[in-house]
């Protein structure tokens, strides 16, 4: 551009010079004027160009995400683009050239304090010098404003070798926040948004580190009572809301110096602070009781449960974070082993038992760790030659010990109370999986005398039946001798409420207990399963007592329309020397041994087929995996 312009102005000084137009010729006339004509063009073109090129940059500047701004050595505005002027709210008439840094720093200072006073005035001043100052060292730096409206910036100044500098502002508010999610969501339970695991083991440590002679702080251990039921019953999202609704309740009866954690499942705890005395501990036990016991609004529906504290304190109890979690984890199984619902502080003489309790602290849990199993067993009608129904057995996979025999772990879920919720969780199961079959067969579900006692047993057959949607008729319960021992009026009226329901009766283990013929007039009874030892000594010397026995109840059902069942079937000539003597049906190893759900429609057919023939003692093949 600069050489267009000396081209015209050598040309307009050629004519001007003294006589310069005398003595030249008409030609030489008209190519000095197309020679200014020429260069006229090429500097209009280039002043297009000029303007078309700071366009462009006005174009880029104003569309850049981030703020950009550019200061001359006087601390002087150069050049701002829209970024700039909206992240700062700044009106046109400080965006222009020339507008100093003490005036825009006046403006912002004044807009996020609301303050314009000398004090400020002078603060700005400091401000402005110190600015200065970092802008000598020569290198680039940054820093980070938290403005009013919420928004974070990321400043960063770049010195020029003039004096001035260059600003960069990055509004990194959405990063801060992800960052600042991502920081919370490590420390709580992204559902009840009280504390996590790790959060509660730094504030535990933090809470041991502080440990006063005088001053300690407690651990309540919290197991919500039949939350299972609920889950299942109406749904997950009812179970999330229920957690939700419990932690809020949680929250609202400690106090902000304690720490509400959530564990893991339905699994709470407190550390309750400043904790001097045991009375203290027990106050906010008595307290979280009464609150989560409160029934629950959650989605449209009402919930109520329970839950069992155990409760460690330090410093009596532990020094350490295991040592109290250890402490409170045994305290919470004493409580749930006095019939839940309850608190119990942890003992000294309850370490020596610990180890032997650690399988039943196992137990507890292996319902919601999804360690329990139902296999089924086969029912056959050997005269039908078809399969009639299923008996649902549990089996307990011990992630450590392997699978553990019923006859080991049932009467310690019994002991613990843990046979309640083992109950309800199988009655569920087993009519979950009837209703695949077909419709003429029937599952049967063991129940124990401790789900009479500490249960509600109606509720929980009627949970499943209506979760399921099994026909009542399909569902066969069978309860031992024990059950009727008692002689319990409760026990009686539930059973008929059950008989009334729909569901089949059978009494269990039929000649074991004291007065067997008694029972089978106290209540009508569907079926009776003969005891396995019976069947056993076929192959003794007692074999010919055996039948008579055998059959003598045979006919004495067919008198009172019962069926007989001999369970522990395992060879051809117990099948039919049984059927012989008036067995209504058979079960036992010689049909199937208990096989999983998922292997049920091919024993129903290859059975089926087996015992059409009747030629052989059935080979069903089921594969090792599927076998208990």
């Amino acid at each position: 551009m600069r050489t267009v312009k000396r081209r015209v102005n050598a040309v307009l000084s050629k004519r001007r010079s003294d006589g310069s137009r005398l003595s030249q010729k008409p030609g030489d006339h008209f190519k000095s004027a197309t020679e200014l004509k020429a260069a006229l063009e090429e500097l209009s073109k280039r002043e297009q160009e000029l303007k078309q090129l700071n366009g462009w940059f006005d174009v880029a500047l104003n569309n850049m995400a981030r703020g950009l701004s550019m200061f001359d050595s006087e601390q002087r505005l150069i050049v701002c683009n829209k970024a700039y002027q909206e992240l700062y709210e700044l009106p046109d008439a400080l965006t222009q050239r020339g507008t100093s840094l003490a005036d825009l720093a006046r403006f912002h200072d004044k807009r996020e304090t609301g303050k314009d006073g000398p004090d400020e005035i002078a603060q700005q001043r400091t401000w402005v010098e110190h600015h200065a100052e970092e802008i000598g060292r020569g290198k680039t730096f940054s820093h980070v404003q938290n403005l009013k409206n919420g928004r974070v910036v990321l400043v960063t100044i770049k010195p020029l070798p003039d004096g001035g500098w260059v600003d960069v502002q990055e509004d990194i508010t959405e990063r801060r926040r992800a960052e600042q999610q991502i920081s919370w969501l490590a420390h709580h339970d992204p559902l009840t948004e009280v504390a996590n695991r790790t959060h509660f083991r730094q504030a535990l440590d933090n809470a041991l580190l502080n440990l006063r002679p005088t001053t300690g702080f407690a651990l309540h251990w919290i197991d919500l009572d039949r939350f299972k039921e609920v889950n299942d019953t109406l749904g997950h999202p009812a179970g999330d809301a229920l957690l939700q609704s419990v932690a809020k309740r949680l929250l609202a009866s400690v106090r902000e110096s304690d720490v509400v954690a959530r564990l893991g499942g339905d699994e709470f705890i407190v550390l309750q602070a400043g904790v001097e005395e045991w009375n203290t501990a027990e106050e906010l036990a008595q307290r979280l009781l009464r609150t989560i016991k409160e029934a629950h609004s959650i989605l449209g529906q009402i919930a109520v449960t329970g839950a069992s504290i155990g409760i460690a304190l330090a410093p009596q109890h532990g020094r350490n974070a295991d040592e109290l979690l250890h402490a409170a984890d045994v305290a919470l199984y004493s409580a749930k082993k006095n019939g839940r619902n309850g608190f119990a502080f942890y003992e000294g003489s309850q370490h020596a038992r610990s180890i032997n309790s650690s399988l039943d602290l196992d137990l507890c849990r292996a319902v919601d760790t999804g360690q329990l199993e139902l296999l089924y067993q086969p029912i056959v009608d050997w005269k039908a030659a078809r399969v009639v129904g299923f008996e649902a057995l549990t089996r307990w996979h011990h992630p450590e010990l392997g699978t553990i025999s019923p006859s080991e772990f049932i009467p310690m879920a019994e002991e613990s109370g843990a046979i309640v919720e083992m109950g309800g969780w199988a009655l569920r199961q087993a009519c979950g999986e009837a209703v695949k079959w077909p419709s003429s067969m029937r599952v049967a579900v063991n129940l124990s005398p401790v789900q009479f006692e500490r249960g509600n047993v109606y509720q929980a057959v009627l949970n499943a039946i209506n979760e399921s949607g099994l026909d009542p008729r399909r569902l066969e319960l069978e309860i031992t001798e024990s059950v009727l021992l008692r002689d319990d009026a409760d026990t009686h009226d539930t059973l008929l409420k059950l008989r009334r329901l729909g569901v089949r009766m059978a009494l269990d283990d039929f000649g074991t207990a004291y007065a067997s013929l008694g029972y089978l007039r106290s209540f009508p009874f569907d079926k009776i399963k003969i005891d396995r030892s019976f069947v056993r000594d076929l192959d003794s010397a007692k074999r010919k007592d055996c039948v008579a026995i055998v059959s003598a109840v045979a006919a004495l059902a067919r008198q009172m329309h019962m069926r007989t069942v001999a369970e522990g079937i395992e060879t051809i000539d117990q099948a039919e020397t049984l059927t012989g003597a008036g067995c209504d049906e058979l079960q036992g190893f010689y049909f199937s041994p208990p096989v999983s759900a998922e292997a049920i429609p091919a024993l129903i057919a290859r059975c089926t087929s087996q015992l059409e023939e009747r030629l052989a003692p059935i080979d069903l093949h089921i594969p090792t995996a599927a076998v208990a």
